[in-house]
């Protein structure tokens, strides 16, 4: 039976891109379907209304929503809709997706990350499982989006370090503020070994792509340069280059048809005129990111599916993650520096590139001796000007105005260089974080939308204050007035994964080790949805690494 792609990817993301690279350079004929516009480089503008203000790469709350559940006063889950609390979950609706718009901080797994049940032991209310492969599986993968995507970096001996399978990183660091000497300074004195961050940002050009030119406008903002290792600027346009891949944006997927045997013989998509259109081809991956893709699955009923497919034992949308920790800021005041000292911290532009980890594993008799920690990353406050002023506006609950919100402004702009981290550590999976299909509310095209329940564990919390401890230790050494944080189990929008966790044993996942459906022998998932746990570092190099892996699973396949 004749079909009309080899193969369709739904989602142009970080877990899409490199399956259509791949598989379009193995000869296939590749469809990628993107809800979003397709936007390039002369599209993206350092632009804070377009990007921080209004939705302009995301749809508008009122079209395109999701109904989060949260605990209300009396303890029990209540769901609002998103167009109601303003609480947005998209990160990137265009082709490349929200890697287009990250801040490219890349760190690597390491060996415990994938067998953290057996490492540790359970955790009372967690459903932590190991991985069904090991890091010395994913690494060459790792090793492969360092030139395939093009990372930044320096690597340095450290005592939790990961094994590579290449002595550095193909480029050199991005240029680094003055700041990085005095959290060197601090971390030394301290003890620590402070790490440079490796970025998916390129230091030097490469290929069609330019260089990065510091704008100091980067994380949630487009990359005019093509510096930017997203999925479009990186991969997709290779793949459309070799003349087997075709992009269709403005395209909204529906749902996935299957036949009678359970097989997907389908995509139903409607375009851009609003007319229902419909796609065949031999295999089909979904990469819509996680929670797009439980939904899709879960909307995606059939014959052999009639919850959904690959939802067999009810496991789709389950043990959804995000990613625990918090953040900090410290203050470094200019009237108390020299002049020279002063106009070197006023600087913008380069990244500070400076990341700790020597609390990713610990022994603590607190956490009944060894436990899971995090990673630590320092970056400057956001450069935004609308948004820095707004926050100088309030003082706690009182408004200001007047001469003291003029002294506020100025201090804000003028007066001071404020350093923020950020802390990643393992959200653990439970019953009470999962993907659902409202029941009432629909999007613009007639599709129930996503109901997520953001539950977390108590125990992210003891570990995210635990590592705060010692980031805000090297505040105070490094000297920063002014210091505030916070530790939270709210939700980081644009850090998710899982809902369709991948193992040996359907009855407790929806994909196999190759990351295909259990029951669906021509269905892969190749996004952020396979991921048992987390890991304490942002997920995009892993989403990458895995998703060049299941793109060789495919061609084996083929």
């Amino acid at each position: 039976m004749s079909r009309d792609f080899d193969v369709c990817v739904i989602g142009s993301g970080a877990g899409g891109g490199p399956v259509a690279l791949r598989l379009a350079q193995a000869g296939r004929s590749v469809l990628v379907l993107e809800k979003g516009p397709w936007l390039t480089e002369k599209d993206l503008f350092k632009d804070e209304l377009a990007c921080c203000r209004r939705s302009v790469y995301t749809p508008k709350l009122s079209d395109e929503q999701h109904v989060i559940e949260d605990r209300d006063g009396d303890d029990q889950w209540r769901g609002v809709p998103t167009s109601r609390s303003g609480f947005d979950f998209w990160n990137g609706n265009v082709v490349g997706g929200s890697s287009n718009f990250m801040s490219g901080f890349f760190y690597r797994l390491k060996p415990v990350d994938f067998r953290l049940r057996s490492e540790f032991g359970p955790i009372a209310g967690a459903n932590v499982a190991d991985w069904p492969i090991g890091y010395d599986e994913l690494e060459p993968y790792y090793a492969m989006v360092e030139t395939e995507v093009g990372i930044s970096g320096r690597v340095v001996a450290h005592p939790q370090a990961e094994p590579r399978s290449t002595a550095d990183f193909p480029q050199p660091p991005t240029l680094e503020h003055p700041v990085v000497e005095r959290i060197d300074a601090a971390c030394a004195a301290l003890g620590l070994h402070a790490l440079p961050t490796p970025r998916a940002i390129l230091s030097q050009p490469l290929g069609q792509r330019r260089s990065c030119e510091y704008s100091g406008y980067c994380g949630s903002y487009g990359c005019a340069s093509g510096a930017k290792g997203s999925a479009r600027a990186a991969l997709l346009d290779r793949a459309v280059a070799t003349g087997k891949c075709q992009i269709r944006a403005n395209a909204k997927v529906t749902r996935l048809r299957s036949d009678a045997t359970g097989k997907v013989s389908a995509v139903e998509y409607i375009d851009a005129d609003g007319v229902i259109q419909q796609v065949t081809a031999k295999t089909y991956v979904v990469a819509c990111q996680a929670i797009e893709s439980s939904r899709l699955l879960l909307a995606s009923v059939g014959p052999k599916h009639p919850d959904g497919i690959g939802n067999r034992h009810g496991q789709v949308g389950r043990n959804l993650l995000f990613s625990a920790g918090g953040s900090g800021t410290g203050y470094f005041e200019y009237d108390t520096m020299s002049v020279a000292d002063a106009a070197r911290l006023k600087q913008r532009g380069p990244f500070v590139n400076r990341g700790l980890q020597d609390w990713y594993t610990f022994s603590d008799p607190a956490f009944g001796g060894a436990a899971k920690g995090g990673t630590i990353d320092f970056l400057l406050s956001h450069p935004n000007p609308i948004g820095r002023a707004s926050r100088n506006r309030w003082a706690g609950d009182d408004l200001v105005w007047g001469t003291r919100l003029q002294k506020r402004l100025r201090s804000a702009f003028t007066g001071s260089q404020a350093l923020r981290y950020e802390i990643f550590c393992d959200w653990l999976p439970t019953d009470d974080c999962f993907v659902a299909l409202d029941p009432e509310v629909k999007d613009r095209w007639g599709s129930a939308v996503a109901r997520v329940r953001i539950g977390y564990h108590p125990h992210d919390l003891k570990v995210g204050n635990h590592i705060n401890t010692h980031a805000l230790k090297v505040l105070e050494r490094m000297g920063a007035t002014d210091i505030s944080s916070d530790i939270s189990g709210t939700p980081p929008q644009n850090l998710v994964a899982g809902g369709c966790r991948f193992g040996s044993d359907p009855r407790t996942s929806v994909l196999d080790p190759d990351c295909r459906i259990h029951d669906v022998d021509n269905l892969y998932v190749s996004d952020g949805s396979f991921m048992p746990t987390g890991g304490s570092v942002p997920y995009t190099w892993t989403i990458y690494a895995n998703a060049f892996r299941v793109a060789e699973r495919i061609k084996a396949a083929m």
